[in-house]
């Protein structure tokens, strides 16, 4: 049976926050990083619209959350707290021009299916349908602490660009059509993978005028 087939993406309920948290915890490496029943109930509270999941057989196997802002507002030196209100986002713009991505995760076991790009596109929808002007996000570059005695991140980040390093979230995110548009410092200070650095990362919506 062909796996794809029955994936279904859908809207995060309630329901779901347990398989969320539990994929969430194994995903990120760091029981402070992922977010907390009370983040995820905040963000069905105000922006329900934006926090998407993947289905397979009623069993949650990825997700993603989102706000939405104008991105002007906080500019490109801003951390992960203070875009996403520390995860409750009470600062959800409805009238903002920009969706903000501010977490994916994939089950491992169910990774190299298509989930994360069926999440990326929900998103893409999203934007289109709201007609926002593009989808920015903070991405993770976590094999960079491998390379750090290597090179600077600045570098890091080309060789990924040109495909000579793989990264699992930088590659996943240049081949869905997200350009870098800067690098952050002190973006997730608990990501010591990523060295507590980030890829600003934008997706320019074609339809928006």
């Amino acid at each position: 049976m062909d796996i794809t087939k029955a994936l279904v993406v859908r809207q995060i309920e309630d329901k779901d926050i347990e398989d969320i948290i539990r994929i969430s915890t194994i995903s990120f490496g760091h029981p402070d990083i992922p977010f907390k029943r009370e983040h995820f109930e905040s963000q069905l509270k105000i922006f329900p619209e934006g926090q998407f999941c993947v289905e397979y057989k009623g069993k949650v196997v990825g997700s993603c959350s989102s706000i939405i802002v104008n991105f002007a507002d906080y500019g490109v030196q801003h951390s992960f707290h203070d875009i996403a209100d520390g995860g409750y986002i009470r600062n959800h713009n409805p009238n903002g021009k920009n969706l903000y991505g501010i977490e994916v995760v994939v089950d491992p076991k169910f990774r190299g299916l298509g989930i994360g790009r069926q999440l990326y596109q929900a998103r893409k929808s999203l934007c289109q349908q709201y007609h926002l002007e593009s989808i920015l996000f903070g991405g993770r570059i976590p094999h960079f602490h491998k390379y750090a005695d290597q090179m600077s991140v600045e570098e890091y980040v080309e060789e990924v660009k040109k495909g000579k390093i793989y990264d699992p979230v930088l590659t996943f995110q240049l081949r869905n059509g997200f350009e870098v548009i800067a690098i952050m410092e002190n973006y997730l200070p608990l990501d010591m993978e990523s060295l507590k650095y980030a890829t600003l990362m934008e997706w320019k919506n074609p339809e928006y005028e």
